[in-house]
């Protein structure tokens, strides 16, 4: 086990390139399973997560050519599904919540799907309704072992259809997307998820052989084919690590050039930054964010506290409320984080509190900020990353606080991004992985 040391209130500088998109690759990833042929993905993240879904399709029969660490060609032409029935199987796959997208891929293509309850950050509930509802619509019979917490979906026959989906759950469209691609008819989904990764998904099966209209909304119209060809794609820069880089730049006072920032991707979220008071410069596709001395949060037009709250696309992800309620310790004025998708996000507050932060849990879901104005810097202290996201933002913490930080359970950390430690190094940052004591 291993955590990070990080020497605090230290300025950065220079230039830092964002990772592929985490999310992203989770979905296209597990679409390699609708066609027998040759794809090839670039730009993937090097991330736990990631890998750990790769090293999952190859114990299924996958065949995995790592040409480089972000650079990976599959084929699925000799899948293994009593592998799926394997206590080996249940082992790997519960421990990672974005491989339940490969449940659709594999009922689309061999009429059958098996999956044990996912893992992942324990943010809250994260239900699975949406997915299953999707594949009954479509003609599937689904089953839940509650003794084994085990998933069954099989299918004799599919047919498209009309589907308003009950929430517009970005995992649950990929998966009735893929399930649909292959299944005869028209189907169409209403309240569809269309975040960038969704759309990315539907435009690399596109080039595949799907037929889908709608891509960029809330409804889709997929045609469903016979076969799928293989396919080139590239993912997209990470927009959750672009918005982390930032906070992270604004918490530390810090001149830094985001390269390759994939900015018309990013929707509302540099509008976010700038009502926390934020300066940035887009420079084609390149974000430059000045040294800033202070940040002011602004106030809604009556005055009132501002409230910064997540919502689907293209509302603000809710994998930066974390940031942006970092950020709002050190700014002038107050701000309400409104975190409404998870309950449990919000609970890391009690280690910023210790720290010094100025916050009020009002409840499970939300947290009002009275921004220090970097009159009083946060202290250093002995922290433990709960999940992917709040990890980061206690990094974020730590970076910009006074003293000496260790950050225990980096390894959520490293679920979500690729080598922090030695990017952020190069910006001058003084942080080093040691063996945890």
């Amino acid at each position: 086990m291993n955590c990070f040391e990080i020497e605090g209130g230290i300025r950065l500088k220079g230039e830092i390139t964002p990772q592929g998109a985490k999310n992203e690759a989770l979905q296209v990833i597990c679409a390699i399973l609708l066609t027998s042929e040759k794809v090839t993905i670039n730009n993937i993240p090097d991330i736990v997560d990631v890998n750990n879904l790769i090293d999952l399709l190859h114990e299924m029969g996958v065949k995995i050519n790592r040409i480089s660490r972000n650079t990976c060609e599959f084929q699925a032409d000799n899948v293994n599904l009593e592998f799926l029935q394997s206590k080996e199987f249940k082992k790997r796959a519960s421990s990672l919540r974005g491989s339940i997208m490969i449940m659709g891929p594999l009922l689309a293509r061999f009429g059958k799907a098996y999956f044990p309850k996912p893992g992942g950050d324990k943010i809250g509930r994260r239900r699975l309704d949406t997915h299953f509802i999707g594949f009954e619509k479509l003609g599937a019979k689904f089953n839940f072992d509650a003794q084994d917490i085990f998933y069954t979906v099989e299918a004799s026959e599919m047919k498209g259809t009309y589907m308003l989906l009950d929430e517009a759950s970005v995992t649950g469209t990929a998966n009735i997307v893929m399930a649909a691609s292959l299944t005869p008819g028209r189907t169409t989904i209403y309240n569809a998820a269309c975040e960038p990764y969704l759309q990315q998904l539907c435009r690399m099966m596109v080039s595949m052989g799907a037929k889908i209209e709608g891509i960029g909304s809330n409804l889709l119209y997929i045609e469903g084919v016979n076969k799928m060809n293989g396919c080139q794609h590239e993912i997209l820069p990470d927009m959750i690590e672009v918005g982390s880089f930032i906070g992270m730049a604004a918490m530390t006072g810090s001149e830094i050039t985001i390269k390759n920032a994939g900015v018309q991707h990013l929707g509302v979220i540099p509008m976010a930054f700038e009502r926390m008071g934020i300066k940035m410069e887009i420079k084609g596709d390149d974000i430059f964010i000045p040294s800033q001395e202070t940040y002011e949060i602004e106030t809604f037009i009556d005055g009132s506290i501002m409230t910064i709250a997540d919502a689907p696309w293209p509302g603000l992800t809710p994998d930066l409320l974390s940031v942006f309620l970092v950020i709002a310790t050190q700014a002038k004025g107050s701000v309400l984080i409104h975190q409404k998708m998870f309950e449990s996000r919000l609970f890391f507050v009690d280690k910023l509190i210790d720290m010094g932060a100025r916050i009020i849990l009002c409840d499970p879901h939300r947290a009002t900020v009275i921004g220090l104005n970097k009159e009083t810097m946060l202290r250093g202290a002995k922290l433990t990353s709960p999940d992917i996201r709040a990890g980061v933002a206690l990094l974020i913490a730590a970076l910009s606080a006074k003293g000496k930080s260790t950050i225990q359970n980096i390894e959520q950390i490293d679920r979500g991004y690729q080598n922090i430690d030695i990017r952020l190094q190069q910006l001058g940052a003084k942080i080093k992985r040691v063996e945890a004591q």
